[in-house]
């Protein structure tokens, strides 16, 4: 009989005794996977996913509520950890800084999964070496509108620029919609530099691809491409890496695939079950990643000869913010994404005919990342409408407070 879900579990893992609160506690529900079989499947894929998180510092994301709620963002490793999980000192561009945790084997990852965490959010960086990147991250992050095929197409554009860099690229599904390209690098270069030679293959991409591909960092402007998004390597930036399993409903996952399975496969594939059996039967595409690692002189040649990146116009609103070139309205900030997403509807019901004059890339829904949690900015683009029949800015059908309850420190006297 499974234990009930008040009842932990202590199990051994790579000569750890891990503690598993309410194993039997439902995870993903639709999928029939508990808290223990999640923990499960890390440790039968621990050989992956660590070659992705081992040694790395990383981000807790925490989903205490279930995958139907908002996770939230843990830099400090609880003070209680177990000897068996390292920790490593970050510090960070606006002058803070956090000991973060840094697992080593398959108890780490088990202990991890306990905490509520569902994907792995590791820095590009290895705790003995914090100031100097072994990998370079590509993210290809599709616009609405954009069909995996497209996506597919820009990968093997990014390829080619990495292959006359004198780079390996190493794709893998997201986990979402997009593809990841992993690069590893020997630590030679600082972050500085490093998404500087991210920025330069993307302005390549964009160069060699026109119309399929964006290096523009304004969301409003990319229209339906897919945007190479470069500042993944800025410092302090995670993203989930190889056998992270993604809070949807159908337990995916964020799977390393070999280049001649891009165009056949499809991130809806790979599922906590299906990957399970997939990495029994064929082991880690990625098993050679570290044996990779390349020098970063061909893209900082790129990023020389291309010249500094264009800037966007320096134009402000009236309270201060950034103006942008293209109409856009703001419609709501929320705490929630069903919020979020209900605000819209609320809008389009306001505005039928504008509504339906809209791109599916002129709705901008974004996750903006608090201090420990996201919210949700909802904006939308009218450069599809008519301009006499653009609706007007108008008060926000929700305006979420992100800074409510915070409580700031007082100045000196």
């Amino acid at each position: 009989m499974a234990p009930s879900r008040s009842e932990a579990q202590v199990i051994e893992v790579a000569g750890h005794d891990v503690r598993i609160s309410s194993p039997a506690k439902p995870v993903f529900p639709a999928a029939g996977i508990t808290k223990l079989d999640l923990v499960r499947y890390y440790i039968a894929v621990a050989d992956g996913a660590l070659r992705g998180a081992g040694g790395r510092p990383m981000v807790l994301k925490r989903f205490p509520k279930g995958i139907d709620a908002e996770p939230f963002f843990q830099k400090r490793v609880p003070e209680n950890h177990p000897a068996f999980v390292d920790t490593a000192t970050l510090h960070y561009a606006r002058g803070t800084s956090a000991e973060e945790a840094v697992i080593r084997d398959a108890a780490g990852l088990a202990w991890i999964v306990n905490l509520g965490c569902l994907d792995l959010n590791p820095h590009p960086v290895r705790a003995e070496d914090l100031d100097h990147p072994d990998e370079l991250r590509i993210d290809l992050d599709p616009m609405p509108g954009v069909d995996w095929s497209q996506i597919v197409d820009t990968a093997f554009v990014a390829r080619d620029v990495l292959d006359d860099a004198g780079l390996t690229g190493w794709p893998k599904t997201s986990g979402s919609r997009g593809l990841h390209i992993l690069v590893r690098i020997a630590p030679l270069w600082d972050f500085r530099q490093v998404r500087l030679a991210a920025e330069a293959l993307a302005r390549e991409v964009e160069h060699r691809a026109p119309g399929l591909a964006t290096a523009r960092w304004w969301k409003e402007e990319r229209g339906e491409s897919v945007f190479v998004d470069f500042n993944q390597n800025a410092k302090d930036r995670t993203v989930a890496s190889a056998y992270s399993v993604r809070p949807l409903p159908d337990a995916r996952v964020s799977t390393p695939l070999s280049w001649d399975e891009v165009r056949e496969r499809r991130p809806e594939e790979f599922t906590v079950a299906s990957v399970l059996e997939r990495f029994a039967a064929i082991g880690d595409p990625h098993a050679g990643i570290d044996g990779a690692a390349g020098t970063l002189d061909g893209l900082l040649d790129l990023a020389e000869r291309l010249g500094p990146a264009e800037k966007p116009p320096r134009r402000s609103s009236a309270d201060g913010r950034r103006a942008s070139a293209m109409p856009l309205i703001e419609v709501a900030r929320t705490k929630t994404k069903p919020e979020a997403l209900a605000a819209l509807d609320v809008w389009r019901s306001r505005h039928p005919d504008a509504a339906a004059a809209l791109h599916p890339a002129d709705v901008l829904v974004d996750g903006m990342r608090g201090s420990s949690s996201l919210w949700y900015s909802v904006r939308v683009n009218l450069q599809h409408v008519r301009e006499g029949d653009r609706p007007p800015q108008e008060p926000l059908i929700a305006d979420y407070d992100r800074w409510a309850g915070r409580t700031w420190p007082s100045s000196p006297d």
